[in-house]
């Protein structure tokens, strides 16, 4: 596997402005009954507090500066996703007068959904998971000319890498941080921080039980797709690895944690019960990772990405009642 060039601190900061046109920087808290709970000093970093409830804003409003930067904006695009990606990519097509079809699996969150056509994009349901969506986006993308738009890209790590940035310097004594992978941007995207700023902290990588095709495909060495299974963990819901992130990932993650379900419905309740904020599945998979390796990281300073928040209400309400 050959690396991919990640995002210089240069190009991160170029990334940040133009995020910061929208929004401004998310919080992090140190929570003292996270911390308690973990035996550590806990860090919350708050991507649940974006315009969309999510981090993956910040790579949609780089991903498409960059392209009018180039006079490359299409008049059309289409993308895939389970729901943030969408958001993100339905926001920055909003503001730059480009349409936008998101392609969405049958069964995919109704409140996300609802927040993609609010934004003004077209939806279309196909097929059982994201892959399969993913497909048939790429295909209607190449029939009809629009700009596929993929869920990985460097332009996307870019904006992405933004919150990591920040988090690294608003809380430099970091050691230890936890961040889910769905199909990598997120966890690229703190590699790329962690380089750009020299910071020695560890980045552990946090995936599902079901949906494994990362740590498969870190051990073969190439990408092994992966059945998926996740029902509460749609953000990490991915078949299929992406051939460009997993050499960042193999190289530069310290060790993968994987997380249950069960797991991860009782970090969505502990991070309701601690801090109040309501976390998605993948949301709330760094913490279920934690807990997880609690005995490993007693009395360190941790960091926690709570990427998001849009967990549909008649969910939420189930994990906080069982």
């Amino acid at each position: 596997m050959q690396a991919i060039s990640l995002p210089s601190l240069t190009e991160i900061e170029a990334a940040s402005r133009i995020v910061y046109r929208e929004f401004q920087a998310t919080p992090q808290y140190r929570w003292q009954l996270l911390g308690e709970r973990l035996g550590a000093e806990c860090w919350l970093k708050h991507e649940n507090h974006t315009p969309v409830g999510a981090f993956k804003i910040r790579g949609g409003l780089s991903y498409f500066a960059q392209m009018a930067a180039r006079g490359t904006l299409p008049a059309q695009v289409i993308s895939a996703t389970r729901g943030n990606h969408g958001q993100s990519i339905a926001w920055a097509a909003r503001s730059h007068g480009v349409r936008c079809t998101i392609v969405v699996p049958h069964g995919n969150s109704v409140e996300k959904n609802m927040a993609m056509r609010s934004l003004g994009a077209e939806l279309i349901e196909h097929g059982d998971d994201f892959q399969s969506a993913r497909e048939h986006a790429m295909a209607l993308a190449e029939h009809s000319g629009a700009h596929m738009v993929p869920s990985y890209h460097p332009d996307l790590v870019s904006g992405v890498s933004t919150y990591w940035w920040e988090f690294l310097r608003a809380v430099p004594h970091l050691q230890t941080v936890y961040v889910p992978i769905g199909l990598g941007s997120g966890a690229c995207a703190a590699v790329a921080a962690k380089l750009a700023l020299q910071h020695p902290v560890r980045i552990v990588g946090v995936i599902s039980t079901g949906a494994t095709t990362y740590r498969d495909s870190i051990a073969a060495g190439e990408v092994v797709e992966a059945v998926v299974s996740t029902e509460i963990a749609d953000g990490m819901a991915v078949r299929r690895a992406d051939p460009m992130a997993l050499p960042v990932l193999h190289q530069h993650l310290d060790h993968l944690v994987a997380v249950s379900d069960d797991e991860v419905r009782d970090a969505m309740r502990c991070l309701f019960t601690d801090t109040h904020n309501v976390a998605e599945g993948a949301g709330a998979a760094a913490l279920a990772a934690a807990l997880q390796e609690r005995e490993l990281i007693a009395g360190q300073t941790i960091g926690l990405a709570l990427t998001g928040g849009n967990v549909d209400a008649a969910v939420f309400s189930q994990v906080l009642g069982s």
